[in-house]
């Protein structure tokens, strides 16, 4: 994991970023348009490059004191690396930076591993979305973590 670094996702990056989101999300993968539409409204993203590859990205989007994870993810072979871990341990850190009290996210029902990453840092269930995937139909659950 030494050769990982994090680092702001700029608009070059985009183009990897929507092959990335089709190899992880295919029907439901984001286009380098809705991507470039997230960083130009000020939302915030960041990558885990490994060397020049980007291997995981997390968007993020501030409301006063509420702070939601747009996406995060991270590419098929780059995984159990920590590569979600570092993303998280990051966009919670800044989110106390700027005094953040609640995270908010949503994750498909049968994500089960994403589900397991967000329990261990404390994001409980709010609700259901249901039919919140429109190509699969699928519900999301909506989490929240509270930072005190």
């Amino acid at each position: 994991m030494n050769d990982l670094r994090i680092d702001r996702l700029r608009w070059w990056h985009l183009p990897a970023v929507a092959e990335m989101e089709i190899a992880i999300f295919e029907a439901e993968a984001w286009s380098e348009g809705l991507l470039w539409t997230e960083l130009s409204a000020g939302n915030d993203y960041r990558a885990v490059f490994d060397g020049d590859r980007i291997v995981g990205y997390a968007g993020t989007a501030l409301h006063g004191t509420e702070l939601w994870i747009n996406n995060i993810a991270v590419a098929p072979d780059a995984r159990r690396r920590g590569v979600a871990q570092m993303l998280m341990d990051d966009l919670i850190e800044r989110a106390r930076a700027h005094d953040v009290k609640s995270v908010y996210l949503e994750v498909a029902v049968d994500n089960v591993p994403a589900q397991r990453l967000y329990d261990r840092y404390g994001f409980y269930g709010v609700g259901v979305r249901k039919n919140y995937y429109q190509h699969t139909g699928t519900d999301a659950a909506v989490m929240r973590m509270d930072l005190l």
